[in-house]
């Protein structure tokens, strides 16, 4: 996938109306600080057009970013900010929930995880979800830069194992600051676009 052209095209709150979109979706899913938005600017090879924080909870709306004008990167709020209150999260949740069930156009769901940590029971449920639902489950696991290659192998068997992932998972190490896996990534999105034209 080579990127030509991106626009934050619409911010969606909990209480707006979702956008009706004619293009395939992808959206990322994962805990605040987990690295969503570094890794989404990497793909669109912009610096600071999803806004990162050293403040986990920071992206509390759903951004559509519009690739290409072919397909759409949709950047959910991070869940399991500690620091969020109870009404906030519930709200948050919702948010997700309403996306997740009723977008007619989602075509992928990436789940990012910290390679470093064990994913939680909210990484778990939202692994068991993308299942459910049918969608191909494609686990990333970021920060990669922070660990060497016998640790990174260690860690995804980990991964594997806490989420109890099925044969046709797809894991992929992710740094944001050395690249390593956005070709893999940009593979996957090619395939999503593969996909729609056939069926199209």
């Amino acid at each position: 996938m080579k990127i030509k052209t991106v626009e934050l095209e619409t911010v969606c709150g909990p209480t707006s109306k979702l956008p009706k979109n004619f293009l395939p979706e992808v959206a990322f899913a994962g805990k605040s600080n987990v690295g969503k938005s570094s890794l989404i600017n990497v793909l669109m090879q912009r610096k600071s057009l999803a806004r990162t924080s050293q403040q986990p909870g920071k992206t509390q709306t759903l951004n559509f970013y519009n690739v290409n004008r072919e397909l759409y990167f949709v950047d959910l709020p991070g869940y399991g900010y500690a620091k969020a209150s109870k009404e906030e999260v519930k709200k948050w949740g919702r948010m997700i929930e309403k996306y997740l069930y009723s977008s007619k156009m989602l075509r992928a769901v990436f789940l990012l995880v910290d390679i470093r940590h064990k994913p939680g029971e909210n990484d778990r449920q939202m692994y068991d979800w993308i299942d459910y639902m049918g969608y191909q489950t494609i686990v990333i696991a970021t920060k990669a830069d922070k660990l060497n290659r016998s640790q990174i192998d260690e860690q995804l068997k980990m991964i594997e194992q806490e989420l109890s992932t099925k044969a046709d998972t797809i894991l992929l190490p992710f740094s944001s600051k050395t690249k390593q896996g956005q070709e893999d990534i940009y593979d996957l999105l090619d395939q999503v676009l593969e996909n729609e034209r056939e069926d199209g």
